[in-house]
């Protein structure tokens, strides 16, 4: 059971690596980028389940006042390296012989690893070299994955049996016993849709029918759906959801979504966008309760519980959540769970109204030529989302300075800080605000589009002054610290000095790892001191301007 239950979502929501299933543990090694605690709360959610109701027809001498089968806490970490992941597979495969377990204990049965999609467990070296190298194994892979290819027939044991899609693959015959969850993936390597296909076919040598209606029982009603939970919880769940979000847009008129040509339904998402956007409260509200309506829906699609009606309302929520949370965190839209009609929409409505140009920046990679470009800018200004303008030039905003800091740490640190004032402010409106909404809106963009202005203008500051935009930064340096401890000290001495501490700090680069050796450091710091007392610069200041100027230097290393 324990086995049949890791292996239940191997290669969709996890690659099953390394396992050792022994009397009063399980070790497991898995790849994933999901939620690691769901994964867990499900192997134990059904396993736990599985045990208590088993309990006396399997002699499991589980108390039998016992509500629980495993215990609370678990211990996971994640694999550093290489030579980690070599060390762990190892001690997984070898747990049952660390615990000198007798040789034919069952705890041996269980304990196995996949290496490239092959499943090992204890196979004589000879025959496990039979099956090539892994560039070999790759091309097979790519060869029967390409439909113009001549490799039209293979001959599997345990490979390509879960996790390998193949969509126009049409046929499959079985003559080994398969039971479960493993057998449900098995005849699905022919279920995937494809063009001209209409059917796939099961060839059946062995007599699996038995084996499939148990399988498919259950994952009907055992199991339920994708985390073994309860799925009469989860339709309370999305029903609940769904009622807050009806709640949340009673004012809302909807109807151009569903009732509408393609641009009113698209300008109605975006409209839609703009009523989260409303408020920082609003928009947490919307993305939290439209994330358990998500995680929930999830248990119960596959179900066909909800009405064609309901699940169209389902995913416009969805649809909105997707063009939000693009807007505020740069994440690509989450279509997964959209049919193809609202997927296809979500991607058009995100580069409708010129919000397109938000979407350039999913390298994480600010496009300074495009931020500060007047025509640009104009662009963004005449969006009529106001709510979404400020989005976009926030975030925008962000990503410049976040690039800014890189050469300039204390005027991009600066810049933050005058950012985060705006969108505090904007934040932190009153009720009686809202009475002149319309103002707040329309001076908050008028805010950021003049630091936006402002930080184009001393982003090439260091030009008028005669000086490169590193000796800008130790310039700025010292102009802060002048401000910071309130003395005044002659602009151009300030300019040479700035130059004497770039070469000061060129030097000290010269070696690779200087950051990493105090002795290096301590001459730096050393050298920073005279120099700034040649200058006349004032004392009380050295460790101050040292500790900036370290972390300048350290900034210019990091990002070059």
């Amino acid at each position: 059971v324990m086995m049949n239950t890791l292996r239940h979502h191997d290669g969709e929501k996890y690659d099953l690596i390394a396992w050792s299933i022994m009397p009063n543990h399980v070790h497991v090694l898995i790849k994933t980028t999901g939620d690691l605690v769901r994964i867990i709360q499900s192997w134990k959610s059904f396993t736990g389940k599985w045990a208590l109701a088993n309990n006396k027809e399997y002699g499991l001498a589980i108390d039998n006042d016992a509500d629980k089968f495993w215990m609370p806490e678990y211990w996971d970490r994640f694999i550093r390296d290489e030579d980690h992941f070599d060390a762990t597979v190892k001690y997984i495969l070898n747990n049952p012989s660390k615990a000198r377990l007798p040789k034919d204990y069952f705890a041996y049965g269980f304990t196995g690893c996949v290496f490239d999609g092959v499943e090992w467990e204890n196979d004589v070296k000879e025959l496990y070299d039979l099956l090539g190298t892994k560039d070999y194994r790759k091309d097979l892979d790519r060869l029967f994955k390409d439909e113009k290819s001549d490799f039209k027939i293979a001959i599997v044991v345990d490979m390509w049996l879960t996790g390998f899609d193949v969509p126009f693959l049409d046929t499959i015959y079985i003559d080994k016993p398969i039971q479960q969850h493993n057998l449900i993936q098995t005849i699905s390597r022919v279920n995937r849709k494809f063009e001209g296909k209409d059917k796939g076919l099961v060839v059946d040598y062995i007599g699996i029918k038995k084996n499939l209606n148990h399988a498919l029982g259950l994952f009907n009603n055992t199991t339920a759906a994708d985390d073994f939970e309860d799925i009469d919880k989860a339709v309370i769940i999305v029903k609940d959801q769904l009622e807050l979000l009806r709640q949340f847009f009673y004012q809302f008129d909807k109807t151009d979504y569903f009732t509408g040509s393609p641009i009113e339904q698209l300008n109605c998402l975006n409209r839609a966008s703009e009523v989260v956007l409303m408020t920082e409260q609003s928009e947490k509200f919307f993305v939290d309760v439209t994330k358990k309506l998500k995680a929930a829906y999830n248990l119960t699609c596959s179900a066909e519980i909800f009405n064609e009606k309901e699940t169209d309302e389902i995913h416009f929520y969805f649809a909105i959540k997707s063009i939000v949370v693009k807007l505020t965190k740069g994440e690509a839209p989450d279509t997964a769970q959209m049919n193809a009609k609202v997927s296809k929409m979500v991607e058009e409505a995100i580069v409708s109204e010129g919000v397109e140009e938000i979407f350039k920046l999913d390298d994480n990679k600010a496009n300074a030529i495009d931020l500060f470009n007047d025509k640009f800018l104009e662009k963004i200004d005449a969006l009529e989302l106001p709510n979404t303008k400020i989005k976009i030039l926030e975030r925008l905003l962000k990503q410049a300075i976040s690039d800014f800091k890189k050469v300039n740490k204390v005027k991009g640190i600066e810049f933050s800080e005058r950012l985060q004032k705006i969108i505090n402010s904007y934040n932190e409106r009153s009720e009686a605000d809202l009475l002149d909404y319309d103002a707040i809106q329309a001076d908050t963009s008028e805010q950021i589009l003049d630091l936006i202005l402002k930080l184009r203008t001393e982003m090439a500051s260091f030009e008028d002054l005669g000086i490169n935009y590193e000796e800008k930064a130790f310039y700025d340096i010292l102009d802060m610290i002048c401000r910071q401890y309130g003395f005044e000290f002659d602009k151009t001495k300030m300019l040479e000095l700035a130059r004497e501490i770039k070469k000061i700090v060129d030097d000290t680069a010269r070696f690779p790892d200087w950051s990493d050796r105090d002795d290096i450091k301590a001459q730096l710091k050393m050298e920073i001191i005279v120099k700034l007392h040649q200058f006349g610069y004032p004392p009380i200041t050295q460790d101050e301007v040292y500790k900036n100027v370290l972390e300048q230097a350290e900034n210019f290393k990091r990002n070059r």
